[in-house]
């Protein structure tokens, strides 16, 4: 019988940032996994309204990993970064392995330096991942200090579909922060897309993310 993984979005057009560059290879390799998705967009909506997850945010997540633990998951991956802090509350109701796919990325970068800088195009993304990235610092009890890269223009223009643009701000604002830190994370899965190498290394969420996955479903 096969492993199933749940994947929970908070965009509608995940299929372009998710399904198509990383799920379908992945399950390429591994045909001993199924995948199913939930989506629910108001869960972005409503944390970029008010800045950060609501309690009631945390609740429809929790709904939707119960469900996903009804439709016989063997684990649950949540693909958005501002919702990470919610995803660490609402899994301790579960029963299967939960994670945030920018988990293993965060780990990746407090192994290799002290100076981390996070890139980003939606504000509650910077706040998520500099959370996650001081909670994998204490956990290797290191000390690290955190720089930020926003690209708001970045973001409106992908939503808009002008992608080279979007690319082009992002890629600048990468050259930039890499001159403060010894490492650059991406912190959405919207950016891992973007091919740029800057003088320090660059972490993106996605193929670590399922990597991760690939550990908990063998």
């Amino acid at each position: 019988m096969k492993k199933r993984l749940a994947l929970i979005h908070t965009v509608t057009w995940y299929g372009k940032v998710i399904t198509e560059p990383f799920v379908k290879p992945w399950l390429a390799a591994n045909p001993d996994i199924e995948v199913f998705n939930i989506m629910d967009d108001s869960l972005l909506a409503d944390s970029l309204t008010h800045g950060g997850a609501t309690p009631e945010v945390i609740k429809r997540l929790q709904y939707y990993l119960l469900a996903a633990e009804a439709m016989n998951a063997d684990a649950a991956m949540i693909t958005c970064t501002t919702v990470g802090e919610a995803s660490r509350i609402a899994r301790s109701y579960i029963s299967i392995p939960v994670f945030n796919i920018d988990e293993p990325m965060a780990r990746e970068a407090v192994q290799m330096g002290d100076r981390l800088g996070i890139l980003a195009t939606v504000p509650t993304s910077v706040a998520a991942t500099k959370t996650l990235l001081e909670y994998e610092a204490a956990r290797a009890g290191k000390k690290v200090s955190i720089e930020v890269g926003l690209s708001v223009e970045a973001f409106n223009s992908l939503v808009q579909g002008n992608i080279a643009r979007h690319d082009e701000l992002v890629c600048a604002e990468a050259d930039k922060l890499a001159e403060k830190v010894d490492v650059l994370v991406l912190g959405q899965i919207s950016l891992a897309q973007v091919r740029h190498q800057t003088r320090v290394p660059l972490l993106q969420v996605g193929h670590s993310g399922f990597a991760e996955a690939k550990r908990l479903l063998s």
